[in-house]
């Protein structure tokens, strides 16, 4: 396998990263240790990605030289060339529930502030929060590849991982609380006619609470307990079912599908939810069923015959 696209290379050099980002006898700043784990994260997505196939990281170009060199056909890395940040993370939310895609791009924006701006710091975010946050997006590229966190960072520094993973449980635990009964508080203010002017200029003008993803289903509100709506893009599973409507040869067809959920939000309290961790959290379903166009499961006929 070619370096730039070879598993084991991008993850001893994730490895590598994060021990410069996590090693007591290298003293560094926060910002720096920031800036090699903000890093070591693309290096994981990359890893996680080329082992499903490495194509999913090059970028095509005219000749498809990339292509080429990643699918192994073709030597050569002088002209390799990666697919950005925000791709990887993008495809890795897709491939990997449930990466967090948007956490991912923040660490990625603040890491080219950091370094081709004018920032002197890493970003707004403190230490104590950031590391939590981080944490829960490697680990979830660390299982990705079949492996334990014992594996990228050694078994010394597992428990300081293990730590941030329970606080950022604990933290987004305590932000969906906060967001539900944020929602319960505002629909009994509106409801008993005491809601200040300006909140009541907000509530009548919410925006779009709707995602408006590919599919969506009914689910009960945590907060008023009235009808909301779970929307996601990402099918699971399908599986085609043919039904016999007329004659012998009069058959018709049905897709039932599993989509992964994205997205809550309910229209009588205004509550919305918007990844993955916070659905979960909040006890709602993690997938539901809705029906597809069975046209958008046949094989075409590409006229080959």
């Amino acid at each position: 396998m070619n370096e730039p696209y070879d598993e084991r290379a991008l993850w001893q050099k994730a490895r590598l990263f994060l021990n410069h980002a996590m090693d007591p006898n290298e003293p560094r700043t926060f910002d720096e240790r920031a800036l090699w784990a903000s890093l070591a994260l693309e290096l994981l997505a990359k890893a996680a990605l080329v082992r499903v196939s490495p194509l999913l990281i090059a970028v095509p170009n005219e000749e498809g030289s990339n292509l080429l060199i990643a699918s192994g056909l073709v030597q050569g890395k002088g002209t390799f060339t990666s697919v950005t940040a925000s791709t990887l993370f993008s495809r890795c939310a897709k491939a990997f529930r449930p990466f967090n895609d948007g956490e991912a791009k923040k660490i990625a924006r603040a890491r080219n502030d950091y370094l081709h701006g004018g920032a002197a710091t890493f970003g707004p975010i403190p230490e104590e929060a950031w590391w939590p946050a981080f944490w829960a997006q490697a680990a979830i590229l660390v299982h990705a590849q079949d492996k334990e966190i014992e594996e990228l960072v050694g078994c010394d520094r597992a428990a300081i991982v293990e730590g941030h993973l329970a606080r950022n449980r604990k933290n987004i635990e305590d932000r969906v609380e906060m967001l539900v009964a944020r929602a319960a508080q505002r629909l009994k203010l509106y409801r008993a006619g005491d809601m200040p002017a300006k909140l009541a200029a907000e509530w009548n003008r919410p925006g779009e609470l709707r995602g408006y993803a590919s599919h969506s289903s009914d689910e009960t509100c945590p907060a008023c307990g009235e009808d909301g709506t779970l929307e996601g893009d990402t099918v699971e599973s399908s599986e085609m079912h043919y039904y016999q409507v007329g004659g012998a040869d009069d058959w018709d067809a049905c897709v039932d599908l599993t989509v992964l959920s994205d997205r809550f939000s309910c229209l009588t309290c205004r509550l919305v939810l918007d990844d993955a961790e916070l659905i979960e959290a909040a006890h709602l379903r993690t997938e539901f069923s809705d029906e597809g166009d069975p046209a958008d499961f046949y094989e075409p006929d590409y006229g080959n015959d």
